[in-house]
Order: C-alpha cells, then sequence, then structure tokens
C-alpha cells in the first residue's frame, strides 16, 4: 500500500482539478446577475481556464521530465490553488477572467504530471486501468463541486466555492511534500535519451507524437462538443420534454465512467491502442446513427456508446502515451497531446454553436461533425496500431535505440 501512496497523492489532485474545472459553471449564473455580464461574455470569461490549460498541459509535461514529477505536481497544485482563491477576491469580471486564465496553467498541468507519476509506480499491463482511475478524478471532483455548490450558493456567497480552493494548498501540497519521493520522473535516471521537445518533435518520435496529439484533438472535440450542446441538440432533435434530454446527458456521462472501466479491463488485456480505436469507432457510429431519428430507447443506448468512444478513448490514449514513450519523454509527451487536445476543448463548444446556427437549429449538423470526428479517432488509433502494434515496450525499446543511435 505505501508503494502506492503516491499514486493516490496523485490522483487526489487530479480530483482537485477537476473541481477547479467545473465550479465555473456552478457559479456562472450568479458571476452574470453581480456583474451584467451577457451570456456570450460569460462563456469567453470561462474559456480563458481552458486557454491557460492548453498552455499548462504542454508546460508542465515537459517541467515534470526535467525537474521532476514530485515539484511539477506540487508547482502545479500551488498556481491553481493560488489564482482559484484570489478568484474569491475579485472586483470584476476582468480581474476574474484573469485569474482564471493563470489558474488555468495549474488546471491543465496536473494532469500530465499526475498520470506520469502514476505510470511510475505500476507495472506496464496495468497502465490503462491506472490512466482510467487517475482520470476519475476529473467527473468525482466536478460532481463534488456541483454538490457544495447546492448548499453554499443557497445561504451563501459564489465566493465561497473558490475560497475551497485553498484546500490544494493547506492538505494537498503538504501530503505532496511528504509522500512522493524526491527523485520520481528525474531525467538524470533515464540516460541515453535527451528530454525535451526537441527530441519528442524529431524521428523517430515525430510521427507518433503527431498521431497521439491528432487523436486527443478529435476525441476531447468529441467530449466537450456533447457535453456542452447535447441536451440542447436533443431538445430540436425530437419532441422531448425538458427533463428527457438531461436523462439524455446523464446516459452519455454513465457510459463515460462505466464505459472507461470496461475499457481500461480490455485495453490492459489486448492494448489501449487497438481498444481506443474499437471504442473510438463505436462512439462514431452512434452519433452517426442519431441522423436517422431513432426512439429515445436506441438514443439511450446510442450516447452509452458515445460516452465510451469519447472519455473512455480518452483515458485509453493517455495509457498508450505513457508505454509508447520512454520515462524521460512520458510527462513531455502527455503534455504535448494534452495541450494540442485542449484546442478542441475550447473550439468545440464554439464550433457546435456555429453549425447550430447555419443550420436553423437543426442538430443533423451537429452529429456528424461530433459523430465524425470519433470515427477519426478510430481511423488515427488504427494507423498507430498498424504502424507501431500492440506491444508498446517493443515500441518504446526500438525507438530508444534509434534515438540513442541518433
Amino acid at each position: 500500500m505505501k508503494r502506492f501512496l503516491p499514486v493516490i497523492v496523485a490522483w487526489l489532485f487530479v480530483l482537485f482539478d477537476g473541481y477547479d474545472l467545473i465550479v465555473y459553471g456552478t457559479v456562472q449564473p450568479r458571476l452574470i446577475e453581480e456583474w451584467g455580464m451577457s451570456p456570450a461574455l460569460a462563456g469567453s470569461v470561462g474559456s480563458l481556464a481552458f486557454l491557460g490549460m492548453m498552455i499548462g498541459a504542454v508546460v508542465a509535461g515537459r517541467l515534470s521530465d526535467s525537474i521532476g514529477r514530485k515539484k511539477a505536481i506540487i508547482g502545479c497544485g500551488i498556481v491553481l490553488s493560488v489564482f482559484s482563491f484570489l478568484c474569491a477576491l475579485s472586483p470584476s469580471w476582468q480581474v476574474f477572467g484573469l485569474f482564471r486564465l493563470f489558474a488555468g496553467l495549474g488546471l491543465g498541468g496536473l494532469v500530465p504530471a499526475a498520470n506520469s507519476l502514476a505510470a511510475e509506480y505500476v507495472p506496464r499491463r496495468w497502465r490503462a486501468a491506472v490512466a482510467t482511475l487517475m482520470m476519475s478524478g476529473v467527473p468525482i471532483g466536478g460532481s463534488v463541486a456541483s454538490l457544495l455548490g447546492i448548499p453554499i450558493l443557497a445561504h451563501a456567497s459564489w465566493r465561497w466555492m473558490f475560497v475551497i480552493a485553498l484546500v490544494g494548498l493547506v492538505v494537498l501540497v503538504p501530503l505532496a511534500v511528504v509522500t512522493i519521493p524526491r527523485h520520481s520522473g528525474s531525467a538524470e535516471t533515464a540516460p541515453g535519451v535527451s528530454t525535451g521537445f526537441s527530441v519528442l518533435l524529431r524521428p523517430p518520435f515525430l510521427a507518433i507524437s503527431l498521431l497521439f496529439a491528432a487523436a486527443t484533438l478529435v476525441t476531447l472535440t468529441t467530449w466537450y462538443g456533447l457535453g456542452t450542446w447535447l441536451p440542447t441538440l436533443m431538445l430540436k432533435a425530437g419532441t422531448f420534454d425538458l427533463s428527457q434530454p438531461l436523462l439524455f446527458a446523464l446516459a452519455l456521462n454513465l457510459g463515460a465512467v462505466a464505459g472507461s472501466v470496461i475499457t481500461a479491463v480490455l485495453g490492459d488485456r489486448f492494448g489501449p491502442v487497438p481498444v481506443g480505436a474499437f471504442a473510438a469507432a463505436l462512439g462514431g457510429i452512434g452519433l452517426l446513427l442519431l441522423l436517422t431519428e431513432p426512439g429515445s430507447g436506441a438514443i439511450y443506448v446510442i450516447l452509452v456508446l458515445a460516452g465510451i468512444g469519447s472519455h473512455g478513448t480518452q483515458c485509453l490514449v493517455i495509457a498508450a502515451v505513457t508505454s509508447y514513450y520512454p520515462d524521460q519523454l512520458r510527462g513531455t509527451a502527455l503534455g504535448w497531446a494534452l495541450g494540442v487536445g485542449r484546442i478542441g476543448a475550447v473550439a468545440a463548444p464554439q464550433i457546435g454553436g456555429l453549425l447550430l446556427g447555419a443550420s436553423n437549429g437543426a442538430p443533423a449538423s451537429n452529429f456528424l461533425f461530433f459523430g465524425s470526428c470519433a470515427m477519426a479517432a478510430a481511423v488515427l488509433l488504427a494507423v498507430i496500431w498498424g504502424v507501431h502494434g500492440a506491444k508498446a515496450a517493443h515500441v518504446q525499446d526500438e525507438l530508444v535505440k534509434e534515438a540513442v543511435a541518433r
């Protein structure tokens, strides 16, 4: 148990990450009321955190390889906690947005740093399951934000939702200092291959780095697009009352959680890349079937598949990245893939709105676009599978030998 304690602490940081990711949505109506923001402005302010996440994922992933996982996790935790707390003191939406941007740096950096650390403490055959476990902290943390928001927003100021961020600084950071070994993720322990983007983005790693980044981009586009627009799309797709589209959204999330567990087990057995390709294809086919206007019973099944094909596939991509690269490039590779992928997280809500407007409110164009993104993820992962095969250990050994030869 003591051996896995650093993994548990890293998971707690990811849970904290998930809380801060969702907390803005819980307080958004209060902010609009207090500062007189338009919905469009409120959306733009919210997107600043995603912009910070995009930068933070790339920077922190690189730092975790150069200065160690421990320092990267603690640094990201401090940045996220401090700037989230400062949001509670914001006198205007401009200052609030600036603090959310800086908080996003820590927000985006925790996931690659935490997953890089977790991969060091488990055998390669368990990495798909552990990646899923780590990523479960995001929806669980988001659920905590929603549950805490019910009593807090009913009886107190929205600012208390951000004061809670001090838990990261007061509890998690000292816990990480004590439990995570200092040497975790040190580039010095892995001689023979240099670290950094100059290595990641040149042969022999260039092709696979681009493929993983592209797969993450389209997968996160699907997930964030559906997460933003699904209830609205389903309302426009049929004669449903308001409660039923919310149940459809629940089906999507239950598919994401339950399906991720199933794909993790299969990923450990058959390899995360082929299973990820299969899951993404299932999700893509399901979303494209929505174009046939199926009945409500079939829609529930389709959306469960969509959850598997988006969130489940992304967990498997993270597991694959942790296995396909040597130790001293793992954090950089995760940061690169997730940083590029966050472009999809930022763009997906806007693309969904543009498509809805261009089609005069018809949802078919959204189903076609997000379904095509899921199918693109399946194709990209299939290419990785076809070129490199299932055995990441062999891939890594070959790539390391080639890099050393250079």
